[in-house]
């Protein structure tokens, strides 16, 4: 087992890219980080360097307490998040949003090529896996979904489920759940229509495709 990384590695962890896990600090600090197998070096210029899936689970994980250190926030805390439906605060859609939901969708594809055995943009990466219900959301929104908003306006819904690698997905109708398959299945993952046994409801049960 590796030790746990020095406080300020931990910040310039802390302080990576939220989806691409780009890094930022002295060549010093970078150098270090690739010894200890939390980072990498891009084999492309501008050879920046980047989290490794270990970097991802340190910057996951809560930090080991120090004496006077802040409480740090939440890994969500400030950073672009996908909508999964139904926040209570969505934020303000127009330009703005559109760009953040692109530069992520981007940067995500960037992920799949860098740490993807194969190189494949087209199958999700590990980051996804870990993270499904943003992931899937993402997906979503960057193909132009609407996501339902918190004042049960129709839109789509993503939600985890006990399944180990799968969420649902749900639509106001079939026609607008189907789209939604669509998009996943072109964004590298499988999915499957369900019926809720209850309601009746129709759902999706999607999962990231492994090959």
């Amino acid at each position: 087992m590796s030790r746990p990384p020095t406080a300020a590695q931990r910040r310039v962890i802390d302080d990576a890219e939220p989806v691409t896990g780009r890094l930022r600090g002295t060549p010093a600090q970078l150098a270090t980080l690739v010894k200890r197998g939390f980072a990498f070096r891009h084999p492309r210029p501008p050879h920046d360097h980047f989290l490794t899936p270990a970097g991802h689970r340190i910057r996951e994980a809560p930090p080991e307490p120090e004496p006077a250190a802040e409480t740090p926030d939440s890994a969500d805390t400030g950073v672009f998040a996908a909508r999964v439906g139904g926040e209570a605060e969505a934020g303000a859609d127009g330009p703005a949003r559109a760009r953040e939901v692109h530069s992520a969708w981007q940067g995500l594809l960037e992920l799949r090529r860098m740490t993807n055995p194969d190189g494949a943009a087209d199958r999700p990466c590990g980051w996804e896996r870990t993270h499904l219900v943003r992931a899937a959301a993402l997906a979503l929104e960057a193909a132009g979904h609407r996501p339902a908003g918190p004042d049960g306006s129709e839109g789509y819904r993503v939600r985890a489920t006990p399944q180990p690698e799968a969420v649902a997905v749900s639509a106001p109708d079939d026609g607008t759940l189907a789209a939604c398959a669509a998009t996943l299945e072109k964004a590298g993952w499988q999915t499957g229509a369900h019926t809720e046994p209850r309601t009746r409801a129709r759902y999706l049960l999607a999962s990231p495709r492994r090959r």
